[in-house]
């Protein structure tokens, strides 16, 4: 890939988790608009500007095969339903003062990817991601101390979406493409809830004045922009960069929770926070010698080749045939083998191989 490429990419994938950290600054200028109405219009309004960008570039193909196969469009409801969840628990917690929590639940989003891929996928943890996954778990039980209750906003965001990466593995659809398959699904019922709301004369669509209207139509904008530039980072940048570049995202939230909200952060709170970055840097750190070693031996055939010897010979056969580490699946398919990937749809998690040929990863969308 050519450095100018690359630095697209870059420039991209900063813009899309730079957007989705800053994202919590703007849930609240909806107010008064509940958490349920702005999520309602956020699906209407995604899927008429994905729609719209679809048919200008005619790629509808996919959706003729999505519906020939009754399975794949079963896990499509299931991805609509769970990222249901995440987006409406994700916008009530950042505009009633949860914004620290919410962070937390994609810092902790890889631990539990690597969890759901053990105890569903079978998977195989190398002893670093056992030791990252045990300290997340006491990071839970410290927050749990400190809040007095479990930090339940946390674990909803980051089990619905390692849930959602999990499924979109399944379906696998690109990023644009499962956009709008999802949000096709929450099109009637979202609709048919503005339509109640507007009649009982509770919708702050056309009661607030046109700037307030025109922020709501702008949420379809705040869904689908950080979701193409992902898209564009996705094809030009290593995804163990794309890993990296995922907790842009939560520290932006963190940040600002603290020090733009003024959420309070007792010794408690900081030490639980503590244990859940050592444990990403356990991960990341686990992550990045599995990758360089994978790719070392992915060029021994090379080398093999070159010299002729048959030590090398042997040792290139072996590793075509799979002797390989593989991880847990949550580098070579974000989120333990988990999307489409983040994108299709798991924030992207660096704590696997790096593959020869890289899927796109899940994409978190806060």
């Amino acid at each position: 890939m050519p450095k100018g490429e690359q630095r697209i990419g870059m420039a991209n994938g900063i813009a899309a988790y730079g957007m989705w950290g800053l994202v919590p600054l703007y849930w609240p200028l909806l107010k008064p608009a509940g958490s349920v109405e702005i999520l309602a219009h956020r699906m209407v309004w995604s899927l008429a500007l994905v729609a719209g960008a679809l048919l200008f570039v005619r790629r509808w193909a996919w959706a003729k095969e999505l519906v020939r196969q009754p399975r794949r469009l079963a896990l499509v409801v299931v991805a609509a339903t769970v990222i249901t969840v995440n987006w409406g628990v994700y916008i009530w917690a950042v505009n009633t003062g949860h914004v620290v929590e919410a962070s937390l639940g994609y810092f902790i989003n890889p631990l539990v990817t690597i969890a759901m891929g053990v105890l569903l996928l079978k998977e195989r943890m190398r002893p670093v991601q056992w030791v990252a996954v045990g300290v997340g778990f006491l990071a839970v039980v410290v927050l749990t101390a400190g809040y007095g209750r479990l930090p339940w906003i946390s674990l909803v965001l980051a089990f619905s979406f390692a849930t959602y990466g999990l499924v979109k593995k399944k379906v696998n659809l690109g990023g644009v493409e499962s956009l709008a398959a999802e949000t096709a699904v929450q099109f009637l019922p979202a609709l048919g809830y503005l339509l109640w709301l507007s009649s009982a004369g509770e919708s702050t669509f056309t009661g607030e004045g046109p700037g307030h209207a025109a922020l709501l139509a702008s949420t379809g904008v705040v869904t689908a922009v950080p979701l193409v530039c992902f898209g564009a980072a996705a094809i030009r940048v290593p995804l163990s960069t794309l890993g990296l570049l995922q907790y842009l995202a939560p520290v932006f939230q963190f940040l600002l929770g603290v020090v733009y909200f003024g959420e309070d952060m007792p010794p408690e709170r900081w030490a639980g926070f503590g244990l859940v970055w050592l444990a990403l840097l356990l991960l990341t750190g686990d992550a990045w010698r599995t990758a360089r070693r994978a790719r070392s031996e992915i060029s021994v055939p090379s080398a093999a080749i070159a010299t002729g010897t048959v030590s090398a010979v042997r040792k290139a056969e072996s590793v075509s045939s799979g002797v390989i580490p593989t991880g847990t699946g949550t580098g070579a398919e974000p989120g333990a083998a988990l999307a489409e990937a983040a994108p299709a749809g798991v924030t992207p998690t660096p704590s696997g191989v790096v593959p020869e040929a890289e899927p796109t990863p899940p994409v978190a969308k806060p």
